[in-house]
């Protein structure tokens, strides 16, 4: 970790995001209580925990292998946690059916975990971390080894039971579509480095790096010529105004669905702003394509056309268009390599 520092709201539901290596799992441990800290302190509601051990902190956490007991049944493995604190049996049985029920496992309680499939294992994992009221929940790559259609429902469920508990919630993930779709806030990781904190649309729309921008969706970095002292820029001739005057020089961030590109000839009788391109490569999606442009200086943009599109039938590899983008869905950052 280098120089973290991280404020966590009560009820939040913040996401870690990073690849592997980047210092998300370590920060998670740290908060836990698993690792120590070298310096600086971890603080939950105004009060040092830096030196209270993991059992005592009133953290939930749950793993990516879910760490199940495989000889104890769903019930017995919720309850553990209870057990140990010394919960008297009525108790830990009625608050065992209670966090099954949340997950919607009562009907599975006597099942082993090798009969229970991997969404079930990671429900009672998520039912055990939950059952002793936490005061937060950390979970480190849960949906990692689900399919696609069953990682989509999980997400669902843990944004249902997150709002029913109102539940602080800090989720380690390297998946960027996962944390959009489940965090208040989220913050981007690399090198032992929080990079950025942000909510979702604006860490999208208004990226501080051009790491993040990279890391964070598929975009276009594009290099330009400032004009006007930075109240506007130019590239391959064109040119557009900038809501805003910018510190010069400067990249542009362009992200695929803020780009609409139209046939040359169409274009071509338009005074409006255009960029002349190639199309390189075309790329079906189901909902529509991604188009690869090239511009006459050779740098590439990505644009995305939808169905019903009416240039979807133009497409085709080496065909001339112009690519268009409002001032507004531009992003702005300092030129790459520049002091």
């Amino acid at each position: 970790m280098n120089d973290v520092s991280l404020d966590i709201s009560p009820g939040e539901f913040f996401a870690l995001l990073g690849s592997s290596g980047s210092g998300k799992t370590t920060l998670l441990m740290l908060l836990a209580g698993f690792d120590t800290p070298t310096e600086g302190r971890v603080l939950m509601a105004g009060t040092s925990v830096s030196d209270v051990p993991p059992h005592r902190r009133r953290i939930g956490v749950v793993f990516q292998n879910y760490a199940l007991f495989p000889h104890m049944n769903a019930a017995d493995n919720v309850a553990y946690p209870l057990k140990m604190r010394g919960v008297g049996r009525s108790e830990r049985e009625a608050r065992v059916k209670a966090a099954l029920g949340l997950v919607n496992l009562t009907d599975r309680w006597a099942s082993y975990p090798s009969q229970l499939s991997g969404g079930q294992q990671q429900r009672v994992a998520l039912a055990r971390a939950l059952v002793f009221g936490p005061d937060l929940l950390l979970m480190d790559e849960p949906l990692g080894a689900l399919d696609r259609r069953l990682r989509d429902q999980m997400q669902q469920e843990l944004k249902r039971i997150q709002g029913e508990l109102g539940i602080t919630v800090i989720y380690v993930t390297h998946d960027q579509s996962e944390a959009m779709a489940m965090a208040n806030r989220i913050g981007i990781m690399a090198g032992g480095r929080l990079l950025q904190v942000a909510d979702p649309e604006t860490i999208y729309a208004a990226p501080s790096s051009h790491f993040v921008a990279r890391f964070l969706g598929e975009c276009s970095i594009l290099r330009v010529t400032a004009t006007d002292g930075g109240r506007g820029y130019e590239i391959v001739g064109a040119r557009q105004a900038l809501p805003s005057p910018e510190v010069t020089p400067f990249d542009i961030v362009v992200r695929p669905e803020n780009v609409s590109v139209h046939p040359l000839p169409e274009a071509a009788s338009n005074n409006a702003f255009g960029v002349p391109a190639t199309i390189r490569d075309i790329t079906y999606l189901g909902a529509g394509w991604r188009v690869t442009l090239e511009l006459s200086d050779g740098q590439s943009l990505l644009a995305s056309i939808v169905r019903g599109d009416d240039v979807a039938g133009y497409l085709g590899p080496g065909k001339p268009v112009v690519a268009r983008w409002a001032p507004a869905s531009v992003a702005v950052l300092p030129a790459e390599g520049s002091p």
